[in-house]
């Protein structure tokens, strides 16, 4: 019932953005196709969340800030779109539990590691709960890169993913979740960096 309203959510939204945006899509086949998936973009606009939705050849759930479950309209609809709360500048073991678990099940975990929106438009630092989410799972882990002007309608609005990152050996080793973060920041900016 959910996935079936997700698919007609995400429908009615890609209709509305796609004439506006112009969406070009590059390496939506680095998705693997089953399996779990933490999926991490940079973040430039409120628009990056349904941006990514439509775009990404899989169903996404997606962490976002608690405050938007206050809204009357977003609280009902959110969970519906498996959205989840996260509380920010705290450890909230809820959320990390909860997406640990949409890992599990081999569902795609959406992330935007920056935590809020770049002001300038340049990638910011990255927060170390996407290294726990990394290290925790067994989950393939894609870059994603959104690049180009929302403020402009109907100009081209790139959104790159690139191939998983490489996690064995940080795995092996138990690397530090905020090392592991850098990793995935250094993968989303060299996407930005080729694509823009």
């Amino acid at each position: 019932m959910i996935l079936s309203f997700y698919m007609f959510a995400r429908a009615i939204v890609k209709g509305i953005l796609t004439p506006v945006y112009r969406y070009e899509v590059i390496g939506a086949e680095n998705i693997p196709s089953e399996g779990g998936v933490l999926l991490c973009s940079n973040h430039i606009d409120n628009l990056d969340p349904p941006t990514v939705g439509v775009t990404c050849p899989r169903p996404i759930s997606f962490m976002a800030k608690a405050e938007l479950f206050k809204a009357p309209f977003l609280k009902t609809v959110l969970p519906k779109l498996e959205t989840f709360p996260v509380k920010r500048g705290m450890a909230d073991r809820e959320a990390l539990r909860q997406g640990l678990k949409i890992l599990k099940e081999g569902k795609v975990l959406g992330l935007f590691p920056e935590g809020t929106r770049s002001k300038d438009g340049k990638l910011g630092k990255g927060m170390a709960g996407v290294g726990f989410f990394a290290l925790r799972s067994k989950a393939a882990v894609v870059p994603c890169a959104v690049i180009g002007p929302y403020k402009r309608f109907f100009a081209r609005l790139k959104v790159v993913y690139g191939p998983p990152i490489q996690m064995d050996e940080l795995r092996e080793r138990k690397a530090p979740a905020d090392e592991v973060t850098e990793v995935i920041m250094k993968s989303i900016g060299e996407l930005i960096e080729k694509y823009q």
